[in-house]
Order: structure tokens, then C-alpha cells, then sequence
């Protein structure tokens, strides 16, 4: 069994979240109200997930998290609340090697919890099954150079289609980090609760030399833009005479995902066809593989991530196994390997 050390200053978070573990007979569980009393209990038993809370007595979850990533990495969940401060927070964390996002509200937390039971536990699950690297310092300096979006008369030939879950926060921002400010459009489905996608484009926004945004209904794809489907809200691509735009849907969620990366590919693969590349990066489970294998047939390039830099090699390895993908690169090469099928597309034109 998978051993978990839950660190949060609310018993009732300790007691309801420890309960719902422990009781898939997957997990066992200690507790800890502050990173102090967790450091202690990390030097008898080193746990295999954290799940932590990021404002605490005595040390804050960031501080504790950064000397995790720095001295033995290990998966650590973030259970962190969805006010503004609090989310963009929980996008530092991300930044700093957390692997997933819990967002718990502030009021029916025992409510909350017993209600999103499955989520939760498959969260965990997939943080036990992770391997995290240590990070790398964020460019803090860099100052983003961007050319204005074209006006409407001109169309977006190309457009990059991305999905990703666990870990994906980081290899987004690795992705997005090597795009020139006149890369083609792109289109992006994160696994994130929905507190947490604003916080997430508006980060990624200040550090990349493309804009990066939440996407919105009637929101135009364009050369040096990138979408972000909202959290909990399915985002589709549509094609409006010369040029795509995005569809927000609140639809139900697909094999328990929304957004769903397969709802996003299968959209590009009949918007687009052999005008679109198909990205598939590190995450749990097999979404995305579906869509991503209507992409191909569709005579769209497809990318995967390669096990050896992934976090989690499963909606890679499902979308290889499928027949989905034409092309395998690590996570440092995947923006190289976007802008050759682009050209390459554009060569044939």
C-alpha cells in the first residue's frame, strides 16, 4: 500500500480526506497539522504522496514544498483554496514541483471532500504513480516581446491542439517558453480545477513572448496566441469562415473529465484537419488517445512526450498504444518538433 502524509492545520481536512483514503484499502495514512510536526514524521517514514495545505502555522506549504523539491522530491498535492491569493499560490507550487491541485472551499469543507471523493482518490493515485524532478528557477527577468494579433481578415492556417494532467503544468510552460512571438495558434486542455486556469494563463502570460489567456466563447485563434480551456468546462475549436475561433461547453464531463482532451482533438480534427498538430503530454489515464487517433486520421501531425521526461506516462503511452501518434520526443524537443510539422504541413500547401 501507498503511504500518504496529509499536512493541513484543519482537522476536519485531516479526518475526512485520511477516511476516504484509507478506505479504498489503497493507502495508509498519518497526519500532520504543520510542516514541523510533518518533517518529524517524514524522518521515521518517508512518505510516498503529500498532500499539503499551503497556509499553515509556524511554516507555509511553499516554503515546506521548496525544501522537499530541493533536498529528496517526492509527489506532493496541493489542497489549496480558491480564493485569488490562494490560487495563485497554488500555480507557484505547481511551478515549484507540485504534481496536482485539490481546490477545497473555504466553507462545507467536510461536504466538499465526501462529495469529490472519486477525484480526489484518483489524484492521489496518479501523484503515487509520478516521478518528480527537481525544478528549475523560473525566468523572472525574461521580458516577453509580442506583435500584435492580426486583424481579423487574416486567417490562422495552423493550429496546435495540447493536452495534459498530471504534471502538465510544467511541461506546458516548458512548451510555451520555446514559442516564437509568431508561433501558430494554440489551443490547450491542463487537467486544473477551475479556481486554478485564470491564475495558471495569467502566469504563463507574463513569463512567455506569445499572449496566453482563459479561453472564452468567440475567442479567436491566432499566431501567437494560446487558449487555456477553463477549468471544469469543456473547450472546442470551430471553424467561422477564414479563421477558428473556440467554443466554451458546459456538456457533461467525458470519462469524468472536463475539459476532455478528447472533446478538444476530435473538434480541431473536423475544424482543421491536416492544418493542426495534436500534442499529448505527460498524464494519467488514457484521455486524449481517442481524439488524438481522429487527428491522425484526419492528416493531422501528432506529438507525444517520451516516457523518460514525463511525470506521468499515461496519456502518452495510451495515445502511442493506440496508433495516435506519429512522433515521439522529449519534453525539451516537443516545441521543435511542432514547429518542423508545421512547416512541413506549410511546404505542401
Amino acid at each position: 500500500m501507498r503511504h500518504v502524509l496529509i499536512v493541513d492545520d484543519s482537522a476536519v481536512v485531516r479526518m475526512t480526506l485520511g477516511s476516504i483514503l484509507t478506505a479504498t484499502c489503497e493507502f495508509t495514512v498519518e497526519t500532520a497539522s504543520d510542516p514541523l510536526i510533518a518533517m518529524r514524521k517524514m524522518a521515521q517514514r518517508r512518505p510516498d504522496v503529500i498532500v499539503l495545505d499551503l497556509e499553515m502555522p509556524h511554516m507555509d506549504g511553499l516554503t515546506f514544498l521548496r525544501r522537499i523539491m530541493s533536498t529528496d522530491p517526492l509527489p506532493v498535492v496541493i489542497c489549496s483554496g480558491m480564493a485569488s491569493r490562494e490560487s495563485e499560490l497554488g500555480i507557484c507550487a505547481l511551478e515549484e514541483g507540485a504534481v496536482d491541485i485539490i481546490a477545497k472551499p473555504k466553507l462545507g469543507v467536510r461536504d466538499f471532500v465526501e462529495q469529490s471523493a472519486y477525484s480526489i482518490v484518483d489524484i492521489i493515485r496518479s501523484a503515487a504513480g509520478s516521478r518528480p524532478h527537481r525544478t528549475v528557477a523560473m525566468p523572472f527577468q525574461r521580458t516577453p516581446v509580442r506583435r500584435p494579433l492580426p486583424e481579423i481578415r487574416f486567417t490562422t492556417d495552423k493550429i496546435v491542439a495540447v493536452a495534459a494532467s498530471t504534471g502538465g503544468t510544467e511541461a506546458i510552460r516548458t512548451l510555451l517558453l520555446e514559442m516564437p512571438p509568431d508561433c501558430p495558434a494554440l489551443v490547450i486542455v491542463q487537467h486544473m480545477p477551475a479556481a486554478f486556469t485564470a491564475a495558471f494563463a495569467k502566469r504563463l502570460h507574463e513569463i512567455c513572448r506569445i499572449e496566453v489567456k482563459e479561453a472564452e466563447s468567440g475567442d479567436k485563434l491566432a499566431p501567437g496566441r494560446a487558449l487555456i480551456a477553463p477549468g471544469n468546462r469543456h473547450t472546442l475549436v470551430r471553424k467561422s469562415g477564414a479563421h477558428y475561433t473556440v467554443e466554451i461547453s458546459d456538456t457533461p464531463p467525458v470519462n469524468h473529465h472536463r475539459p476532455s482532451a478528447d472533446l478538444l482533438f476530435r473538434s480541431v480534427a473536423e475544424a482543421a484537419g491536416p492544418n493542426a498538430v495534436g500534442v499529448v503530454l505527460t498524464g494519467m489515464g488514457d484521455d486524449g488517445a481517442a481524439g488524438l487517433l481522429e487527428m491522425r486520421q484526419s492528416g493531422a501531425a501528432t506529438i507525444a512526450q517520451d516516457e523518460a521526461s514525463c511525470v506521468v506516462f499515461g496519456m502518452p503511452k495510451k495515445a502511442i498504444e493506440r496508433g495516435a501518434v506519429q512522433d515521439v520526443a522529449p519534453l525539451s524537443a516537443i516545441a521543435d518538433a511542432v514547429l518542423r510539422s508545421v512547416r512541413r504541413s506549410a511546404a505542401t500547401v
